[in-house]
């Protein structure tokens, strides 16, 4: 269902009125309109096209999934793809949300790819925000652009917790080397996306706030501003923990090849150890005369040698740490 709003010289008038009555709004030069539509065929993007005068090449990019962040400027209208981001704590993964929105000088349309993206957060925000109203459309976009980076900041932070989790598991005494992988590799694959996601917002926040947009007048350019701070340091934040999950899955390889290293010295410390009486009583397994042959005292020879040479071989590799 669509869901409509008309504020008139900043003022909330009407909500949930009928599409059909938005040109006969907007005839009204005070007036502004909000369109919200949810996974829209491309009829129903019609109707909307002809009424706004939408290009047919934006009209195509708010039906079809998976756009890439940008805003595009066309003679009466600017359109804009956005995703709204959050991480899902049960499968630790990234889930997405695409949004399009078509920004003119008193109407803005949005469309939402799916029924995840929460709409009604964004109203809520225009709604405790009321006495900015009187910026007009770009009042609107002020709050649906601070809705979703305050979610890529917050799914930024989110994976920074995740990360310092992972990298107290590396080091831990008893770990699974697989679930470290996996959740590793799982983290890394969620930073592509948020950094697919992120880093485009800098130009298209950057972009609305230009003059000859005329969508950020005086009294919105340092709630515009705020918004652009938060997308750098989610940008930033984002590229600082790319590397870090580099560097730990680095640290953990070489973890893995110290303790390798450990086992190997230890194993052959023992062969050593063990080879000393197989090589004495191999030696006096001979089919030959040997000192002691038929003797109780050749025994005790060589067993006071096993004894001897193996003890001293032993507290010799204590002591150089080799076991």
């Amino acid at each position: 269902m669509a869901r409509t709003r008309l504020y008139r010289h900043g003022v909330l008038e009407a909500e949930n009125f009928p599409v059909a009555e938005i040109s006969d709004h907007l005839q009204d030069p005070a007036a502004t309109v909000w369109l919200d539509m949810c996974a829209p065929t491309e009829d129903g993007m019609a109707v909307i096209a002809e009424e706004l005068s939408l290009h047919r090449l934006a009209v195509e990019d708010a039906v079809h999934e998976h756009q890439r962040p940008k805003l595009d400027r066309y003679d009466t209208h600017a359109f804009l793809t956005a995703y709204a981001v959050r991480l899902d704590a049960d499968r630790g993964a990234l889930v997405s949300s695409e949004l399009a929105a078509f920004i003119t000088d008193r109407a803005l349309v949005t469309v939402r790819k799916d029924a995840h993206f929460d709409i009604d957060a964004v109203v809520d925000r225009w709604d405790s925000s009321a006495d900015l109203a009187k910026g007009g459309v770009g009042f609107l976009v002020y709050g649906l652009l601070d809705y979703i980076v305050d979610g890529h900041f917050t799914a930024v932070q989110a994976l920074d917790d995740e990360i310092e989790a992972l990298e107290d598991l590396v080091f831990a005494d008893h770990v699974s080397d697989s679930d470290v992988q996996r959740r590793s590799l799982r983290l890394r694959k969620s930073l592509v996306m948020t950094r697919r996601v992120v880093l485009p917002m800098r130009e298209v926040v950057n972009a609305l706030m230009r003059r000859d947009f005329h969508v950020c007048d005086e009294t919105l350019t340092p709630y515009f501003q705020d918004v652009y701070d938060h997308v750098l340091r989610a940008s930033e934040w984002t590229e600082s923990l790319r590397d870090l999950i580099t560097t730990i899955r680095e640290t953990q390889l070489n973890i893995q090849g110290n303790r390798l290293n450990t086992i190997m010295k230890k194993v052959t410390s023992w062969a050593a150890v063990i080879a000393v009486p197989t090589a004495i009583t191999g030696f006096y397994g001979q089919n030959v005369p040997y000192p002691g042959y038929g003797q109780a005292s050749g025994f005790w020879v060589s067993t006071a040698a096993i004894v001897i040479i193996s003890g001293g071989l032993y507290l010799l590799f204590r002591r150089r740490d080799w076991l």
